[in-house]
C-alpha cells in the first residue's frame, strides 16, 4: 500500500459561548484562526454573513508525503499536556482533529500509530477525516455474482 501524497491537519474547538482568549489562555498557545459567535466576515464576493458558532483553530502544515503523527506531534507540542485542562475543553466545547487526506493513485493508505492515539484519546478528542480520490480517476468495484458490476465515481 502507498503512503497517502499529502495531508493537513487542524485541531478544531467549537461552542457558541467559546471565546478565543480564554482557550488560548487555557491551551498556553494562539490559534491559527479563531472568532466569537457574531462576528461578521467580509467573502472575497462581497458578501458578508456573521459567525454561527465561536472558532478556535490551530493548524499543523501540510505534509507531503501523508505525515499525520508529525501533524499531530506539531500540534501538541505548542500546546498544554495538562489533561485536567483537556477535559474542561472537551466537556465544554466541541473539539476534534480535523484531517483532509489527499490521494494521487486509487489505493493509497495511513497507518497511525498507538501513540499519536492515546495522546488524541487521554484529551477526548475524536478524529474526523475527509478522503479526497485521485482527481479523473474512476474506480470500479469487483462483479456481483448476482448481477451488472458496481461502479462509483
Amino acid at each position: 500500500m502507498a503512503a497517502l501524497a499529502r495531508s493537513k491537519a487542524s485541531l478544531r474547538i467549537f461552542g457558541d459561548d467559546l471565546i478565543p482568549e480564554e482557550i488560548t489562555g487555557l491551551l498556553r498557545c494562539e490559534p491559527t484562526q479563531a472568532w466569537r459567535k457574531g462576528d461578521g466576515l467580509s467573502l472575497p464576493s462581497g458578501r458578508e454573513f456573521l459567525r454561527r458558532t465561536g472558532a478556535w483553530f490551530l493548524s499543523a502544515a501540510v505534509a507531503e508525503p501523508e505525515n499525520l503523527d508529525g501533524q499531530v506531534a506539531e500540534l501538541f507540542s505548542h500546546m498544554t499536556s495538562d489533561l485536567k485542562v483537556w477535559a474542561a475543553i472537551s466537556q465544554n466545547y466541541r473539539v476534534d482533529l480535523f484531517c483532509g487526506w489527499f490521494m494521487n493513485e486509487p489505493n493509497e493508505g495511513v497507518s497511525i500509530s498507538p501513540h499519536t492515539l492515546r495522546l488524541l484519546g487521554e484529551r477526548g478528542i475524536p478524529l474526523s477525516v475527509d478522503i479526497y480520490g485521485p482527481d479523473g480517476v474512476r474506480i470500479s468495484a469487483p462483479p456481483r455474482p448476482d448481477g451488472p458490476p458496481n461502479e462509483t465515481a
